[in-house]
């Protein structure tokens, strides 16, 4: 299937669909690019199993075709520094293991090239001041001297392995401007081959890539490990939905209120595991900015990934990030001969097609407690004062009448007074990861901000403003054009270049603020223009949170609250006391065009990216020592070697029925990893607080629980430890919290695991549909596994999340068509058996028998959710990592 192609006068190599359309007869044109780029990646395998496959996709949409396992090999793996920290600690583990064993520990190493990205660690502990950025910076690295001396380390022991430092962006702009390279030329065999390039990340957000026409998706940290070692990242034929996009954006909408849209339409539709790709006339009214933001979004619509096919708009972006322009040519050039460049004269085949017209969507926010809850702005204050009173859940408080009109006071140590209400803002932040690559949107809110600062407004003291753009790119065009002092006028310094408010590192509010909340019971509100607002994430003193764009962010501070209509209340008021609408100060798009215009320029992206590895003198000035395995020190609260190699036996032992499980939590539906993994600060009176205080910790240098994702001690006496987490078994009792039986006592999640472990038998958790829901946290899996859960019994899984549990070693088991726990009477006092040996398969049926206190027996079948054989291998090796080290030293 290889030709050949001459560009610029050298020739390259490559797997040729129309090569594969000649011998087969296959119409490669109503494929949909997204399954093209699978099928070069099977091609470009050249194996026995994978010609199989490659059948399998030509005939991908036929009546009755077949689906199979993919064994799709990614070009490279993207990591946060989060996850992908606590990743680089298991191939450092690894190493130590296969040391142990006598052999050469250099086996261990990536075989792709991986970049890791520090984006996760910085906090908003310093926020409305000049000086926010050097001091949150500052604090940054002495918290997290230890992880960036390791990731030092590891840059310089592992092969293929880069790090971009802290303060340069977040990890999903950084590879949208810099790190992606459409179409990857390797030197292999003594050939130029040329193939597109395709990743795996340990952030879900990795979809944002699919902007730029390369195919990629969040893995879990353990199944990004494996790629790394060559392992193939398998996943059954998906399905491939086609959205057709038409008509444009009106004045006033932006690419988010898109995203938040479709976010709600495609939920709707049940996109989970499924692709998703764009098409249609619209496509040439989206920027690859606006295209981002929309495949940013991908996971908050539960699709594996939000493709947009390589066009114009592509290939204009490049040379507008100045790509170098002989990569570009190489691009243009690949892309057209191999059937990678869209064509809108030809319509591929999907299966199933939504419509939506770009004319039709209008400003909007989600909340107030998940990104697919979708209210136009119009409707924000009514959605939240019904939102109060509604039943306690996604979408409800349970809250008595009349509690919007709730009020208290804040007395300032200055002297001074507020009074703060019931849905005041107490965090507006304009967050890095999914707006802030889009120059339009950022601009608008600069611009807005300009305007509102000349109108005389300003924010109130109660709200925490902050500002952290993706890339100092965005920085850089914020200055140009004279905005970043408006916006500083506002509270809106810039604050840090990460993953910050969105990922739960919003930092402390004002303690005066944040005991009148607590003291008064006070339900207070979030805006930010991230992808996340799930109930407990952004702060523990915040029970509301909406995604918006950058600038209703900042709208809704100069507001205060969200219990006002934008639409029709003002603002605020100038300084002649006149009121002032958000339509008074709300830029056009032609104003913000002529600002992208003059100011968002090539040389930016050159200037700025032309020494990313090094600009970081904190970064630079680390020193460490090169060495083929890592010194573990065994007083770290930070890096700890996991104990997934203990008492390893050479040869994985067959599957084996588990018995007299029992049950550590029971949950409802919509149960989030941030419910499952520790995320966010870690409280001085929870088995993590408890443990880092017994090691000498004080509580000032606790730091977060992503810090700490290096140490499993930490992490697993964080998992289920969620401050909104309602387990059924806690007796109301909110939190990490849970029965232990027979005895009956109420204990931490973590004690009481530690209480069962000591007994016979292993744990489960009986859980409601979307189980796993939110970001791919390897410690959403590890933690649970840690604790000795060894089943989860749920009615829905999200893609990710099931597929981290099995290469962990948990099963994951679903409940048959109408069935679930309560439903069959179970309430979580009981005793499981499973009946499951060796001889499983895919989606097999099994039999389950639940025994009572008293001894009556329910029994009741569920699927088994293996995807594949290759999941089934994971399962028996109880766990990926062991399996890869088997197979290393066989």
């Amino acid at each position: 299937m290889k030709r050949t192609i001459i560009i610029q006068n050298k020739e390259y190599t490559f797997f040729s669909l129309k090569a594969l359309a000649e011998k087969t007869g296959a119409d490669i044109s109503r494929l949909p690019y997204s399954i093209r780029i699978l099928l070069e990646n099977i091609l470009r395998q050249e194996t026995a199993e994978g010609d199989n496959v490659v059948h399998q996709l030509v005939d991908w949409n036929l009546p009755n075709s077949q689906k199979t396992e993919i064994p799709f090999k990614p070009g490279r793996v993207i990591l946060q520094d989060l996850t992908g920290g606590a990743a680089i600690v298991d191939l450092a583990s690894l190493r130590k293991a296969v040391k142990d064993f006598g052999q050469d520990p250099k086996i261990i190493n990536p075989e792709i090239p991986v970049d890791l990205v520090i984006d996760h660690s910085v906090q908003v502990d310093f926020a409305g001041l000049k000086t926010a950025f050097q001091k949150n910076e500052e604090l940054e690295f002495v918290r997290n001297m230890e992880r960036y001396s390791f990731f030092k380390w590891a840059e310089q022991s592992f092969d293929s392995f880069r790090v971009v430092p802290p303060a340069t962006g977040i990890v999903h702009q950084v590879n949208l401007e810099y790190l992606a390279d459409v179409v990857t030329e390797r030197d292999t065999k003594n050939e130029n081959l040329l193939f597109p390039d395709t990743l795996v990340g340990t952030d879900s957000h990795t979809t944002m890539i699919n902007a730029l026409g390369v195919l990629g998706w969040g893995v879990g940290g353990i199944e990004a490990e494996a790629g790394m070692l060559g392992q193939p990242c398998y996943l059954t034929t998906p399905d491939v939905i086609g959205v057709r996009l038409t008509g444009s954006l009106k004045n006033g909408a932006t690419a988010t209120d898109l995203a938040l849209t479709l976010t709600q339409l495609l939920r709707e539709k049940n996109v989970v595991g499924k692709f998703v790709e764009y098409f249609g006339e619209g496509l040439a009214h989206l920027t690859v900015s606006d295209r981002s933001v929309v495949a940013n979004m991908a996971p908050e619509y539960g699709a594996t990934c939000g493709f947009f096919p390589i066009d114009q708009e592509t290939l204009n972006y490049l040379d507008f990030s100045g790509r170098d322009p002989e990569q570009r040519a190489i691009i243009e050039a690949y892309v057209k001969e191999n059937q990678l460049f869209y064509d809108a004269a030809k319509e591929a085949d999907y299966t199933e097609i939504i419509e939506l017209n770009l004319s039709d969507i209008e400003p909007s926010l989600a909340g107030p407690k998940r990104p697919q809850d979708l209210v136009p702005l119009s409707k924000v204050k009514q959605g939240f004062i019904d939102s109060l009173t509604k039943p306690n859940g996604n979408s409800g408080y349970g809250l008595a009448a009349g509690e919007e009109k709730k009020q208290a006071t804040i007395n300032y140590e200055d002297g001074t007074q507020e009074t703060i209400e019931t849905g005041a803002v107490v965090i507006a932040s304009i967050t890095s990861c999914t707006n802030t690559s889009n120059p339009f949107i950022v601009l608008s809110a600069g611009l807005l901000a300009k305007k509102a600062v000349e109108k005389g407004l300003s924010v109130k003291q109660y709200v925490k403003t902050s500002l952290s753009p993706g890339s100092k790119v965005a920085t850089r065009y914020f200055e140009d054009a004279g905005l970043l002092p408006y916006l500083e006028k506002l509270g809106f310094d810039v604050i840090g270049y990460g993953c910050m408010t969105c990922v739960g590192n919003s930092g402390p509010l004002d303690e005066t603020i944040s005991q009148v909340i607590q003291d008064e019971n006070l339900l207070v509100s979030a805006v930010l223009s991230g992808n996340r607002n799930f109930e407990g994430r952004i702060h523990a003193d915040v029970k509301a949170g909406y995604l918006a764009a950058p600038h209703l962010v900042i709208a809704y501070a100069l507001a205060g609250n969200v219990n006002v209509d934008l639409t029709t209340e003002p603002l605020g008021y100038d300084s002649e006391g006149a009121p002032v609408y958000l339509k008074d100060i709300m830029p056009s798009n032609e104003e913000v065009e002529q600002l992208i215009n003059r100011y968002v320029k090539t040389d930016l992206y050159k200037e700025e990216y032309g020494s990313v590895f090094n600009s970081n003198q904190r970064w630079n000035n680390i020193e460490t020592t090169p060495s083929m395995t890592y010194e573990w020190d065994e007083r770290s609260t930070y890096i700890a070697n996991p104990p997934y190699f203990e008492a390893l036996e050479s040869q994985a032992q067959p599957i084996q029925a588990l018995k007299n499980q029992r049950v550590l939590a029971k949950l409802g539906d919509s149960i989030t990893t941030d419910h499952l993994s520790p995320v966010g600060s870690i409280p001085l009176q929870s088995p993590a607080g408890r443990y880092l205080t017994e090691h000498g910790v004080r509580p000032q240098a606790f730091n977060s629980y992503g810090s700490r994702r290096g140490n499993h001690e930490v992490m697993v006496r964080g998992t289920l430890n969620n401050i909104r987490l309602r387990n059924e078994l806690a007796d109301g009792k909110e939190g990490g919290y849970t029965k232990h039986f027979p005895t009956g006592e109420i204990l931490t999640i973590f004690d009481a695991s530690e209480k069962y472990l000591k007994e016979d038998g292993g744990l489960l958790i009986l859980a409601g549909e979307d189980y796993g829901m939110g970001s791919s946290r390897d410690w959403a899996a590890k933690g649970v596994r840690l604790l000795g859960v060894n089943t989860v019994i749920a009615k829905s899984f999200e893609r990710i999340h099931r597929s981290n549990l099995l290469m962990m070693g948990v099963l994951p088991l679903q409940f048959v068509e109408g069935q679930d726990a309560d439903s069959l009477g179970l309430t979580g006092e009981e005793s499981f058996d499973f009946i499951i040996d060796d001889s499983i398969k895919p989606n097999d049926i099994i039999s389950v028998r639940a025994t009572s206190p008293n001894g009556d027996v329910t029994g009741f079948k569920v699927r088994a959710r293996f995807e594949s054989e290759t999941e089934i291998d994971y399962y028996r090796n109880q766990e990926i990592l062991p399996m890869v080290l088997r197979n290393k030293l066989s």
